[in-house]
C-alpha cells in the first residue's frame, strides 16, 4: 500500500510543479490583481482588471487593452497568457497591465455598439464614444494606481485593435503610445463583413450567430454565450444548402440586432444580386480624422 502511494506521489507532485512555471510563480509573488468598476462621464461603469506590481522598484508605466471579448478570468484567477507570451516581458520590467471589458460587453455596463462612431464635437457628458471611454479610464488609472509614472500605452489586435486606434483620438496627455495591430477599420471595403462592398456571408453569419458574438446581453455577465455548432462539416455544402440570405435570417431569428441592421441595408439589384445602399457605405466605414 505504501509503495503504491509513493508511486502516486511521484506522478502527481512533478505534474503540480510543472504546472506552476517559474514565470507564473514570479508574477504572483510581485504582482497583485485588482478588479474595479471605473465610472465614465455619463455614469456608466466599465469593468476593469488591473495587474500591478507591489514590491518592484521605481515608478511603473501602464499598458492597457480594451476588448469586446472579455477580460476573463474574473475573480482571483489570473490571465495565463501573461507568462505564456510577450506580455511576460512587460511584467518583468514592472509594467502595470490593465484589461477592460468595453461598454456593453461582458461585465461592463451600458449598451454595446459595433465600431462605435467617433464624435469629434462632444458637447455634453452624454456624448460618448470609445475615445471618451478611453480618456476617462486613463484618467482614473493614473490617479488611482499606486506608483505609476503617469505614462500609458494602449494595444490591441483585430477588434481590440479598433479600440487601440480609438485611444489615439482620446488625446489624453498621459497616453504616450498606441499599437493597433491588424485593427478593424473598414467593414465595407476591406475587413471581415464586406470586401470592396461585397457581403461576406460566411464571416458575418459565423461571427454573429454561430460564435454568438451578436447574442443579446441585457445585463452584465461573466460567461460567454454558447456557440452554435454547424450541423454540416463542409461549410461550402452547408451554406449552399441553406439557400439565399432570407433563409439565414430565418435561422438566426429576431434576436441579433446587428444582423437585422446588415440585412436592412442590403438591396436587391437587377438580376437578383445583392448590393448596398449609399447609407450603408457610410454606416460600415470608420473614417479616422487626420
Amino acid at each position: 500500500m505504501k509503495y503504491k502511494l509513493l508511486q502516486l506521489l511521484l506522478i502527481i507532485v512533478p505534474a503540480i510543479v510543472y504546472a506552476q512555471n517559474p514565470d507564473s510563480i514570479w508574477a504572483k509573488k510581485h504582482y497583485i490583481k485588482k478588479e474595479q468598476y471605473i465610472k465614465m462621464r455619463d455614469g456608466v461603469r466599465l469593468f476593469t482588471a488591473i495587474y500591478m506590481p507591489v514590491d518592484l522598484p521605481g515608478k511603473h508605466p501602464i499598458l492597457m487593452a480594451r476588448t469586446p471579448y472579455s477580460c476573463a478570468p474574473y475573480g482571483k484567477e489570473w490571465l495565463p497568457s501573461f507568462w505564456n507570451n510577450y506580455l511576460g516581458a512587460y511584467l518583468r520590467r514592472g509594467y502595470c497591465f490593465v484589461l477592460q471589458d468595453v461598454r456593453g460587453r461582458y461585465m461592463s455596463e451600458g449598451t454595446f455598439v459595433n465600431i462605435r462612431p467617433f464624435k469629434p464635437n462632444k458637447k455634453t457628458n452624454k456624448d460618448i464614444d470609445e475615445a471618451s471611454d478611453t480618456y476617462d479610464t486613463i484618467d482614473w488609472l493614473i490617479k488611482n494606481i499606486p506608483n505609476n509614472n503617469g505614462k500609458v500605452g494602449v494595444l490591441g489586435v483585430s477588434y481590440p485593435g479598433f479600440y487601440a486606434a480609438m485611444a489615439a483620438l482620446s488625446q489624453h496627455p498621459a497616453l504616450k503610445a498606441v499599437l493597433p495591430e491588424a485593427p478593424v477599420t473598414d467593414w465595407f471595403m476591406g475587413d471581415d463583413l464586406h470586401h470592396n462592398g461585397a457581403f461576406q456571408l460566411e464571416d458575418a453569419f459565423a461571427f454573429y450567430y454561430q460564435y454568438s458574438f451578436g447574442a443579446p446581453r441585457p445585463k452584465p455577465k461573466s460567461t460567454p454565450d454558447k456557440e452554435i455548432p454547424q450541423p454540416e462539416y463542409d461549410s461550402y455544402k452547408y451554406f449552399l444548402n441553406v439557400g439565399p440570405l432570407p433563409e439565414f435570417t430565418k435561422l438566426i431569428g429576431d434576436s441579433i440586432a446587428f444582423w437585422k441592421e446588415l440585412m436592412a441595408h442590403l438591396i436587391t439589384m437587377p438580376g437578383g444580386k445583392q448590393g448596398m445602399t449609399a447609407s450603408t457605405c457610410r454606416a460600415f466605414r470608420l473614417i479616422f480624422p487626420h
